[in-house]
C-alpha cells in the first residue's frame, strides 16, 4: 500500500471519528434533560431544564405527560418575548413567563395541537418580555391560585 492509500484511509478514519462524535454529541443534547428544582408561589415542583435549542424546539412534545409537581423550566439567555407552541403535544398544560423571579404573564389550559402542520399551530407570546418560561400541567395555575406577580424561582 503507497503513503498516498495510507494517507487516504487516516483521514477517513478521522473523518469517521469525528461525525460519530458529532452524532452522540446530539443524542446526548436531545436525549438528556437536565433536572432541578423551581419553587413557585410557595409550590415546590421538579422540572426538566431545558436550556439548548434542541430542549427549546423539542419541549414537551411526544411525552405523555406531566405529574401534578413537575414541569419544564426553559431557561432562556437574555430578556425577550419568548413564543411558545404546542408542538406534537399529548396534553394540555399551563404556561407562565418569568423574569427576574416574578411571573409576568401566564396561559392556561392550552391545549394539544398534535399533528398540525407548524405554520398553523397557534402561537402564545407574552404581553411583558421574559427571562424564563415554565410549563406546568394543565389546572395548576387555577389549583394553587397562582397569578401574574407572584414569585417563580429556579434552584438548580
Amino acid at each position: 500500500m503507497s503513503n498516498n492509500a495510507k494517507f487516504k484511509k487516516w483521514h477517513l478514519y478521522l473523518f469517521g471519528i469525528i461525525v460519530l462524535i458529532f452524532v452522540v454529541l446530539k443524542l446526548y443534547d436531545w436525549l438528556y434533560w437536565p433536572k432541578a428544582e423551581a419553587l413557585i408561589a410557595g409550590h415546590e415542583i421538579s422540572v426538566l431544564v431545558a436550556d439548548t435549542a434542541t430542549h427549546w424546539h423539542k419541549g414537551l412534545s411526544g411525552r405523555d405527560g406531566l405529574k401534578e409537581n413537575e414541569g419544564m423550566w426553559f431557561k432562556m439567555n437574555s430578556l425577550g418575548y419568548y413564543t411558545m407552541v404546542m408542538r406534537d403535544m399529548e396534553f394540555s398544560i399551563d404556561i407562565v413567563w418569568i423574569d427576574e423571579g416574578k411571573i409576568v404573564d401566564i396561559a392556561p389550559g392550552l391545549k394539544p395541537e398534535k399533528d398540525r402542520p407548524e405554520a398553523l399551530l397557534t402561537s402564545y407570546r407574552p404581553r411583558l418580555p421574559a427571562t424564563a418560561v415554565l410549563e406546568l400541567p394543565a389546572g395548576f395555575i387555577a389549583r394553587n391560585g397562582i397569578k401574574i406577580g407572584d414569585t417563580a424561582v429556579f434552584k438548580p
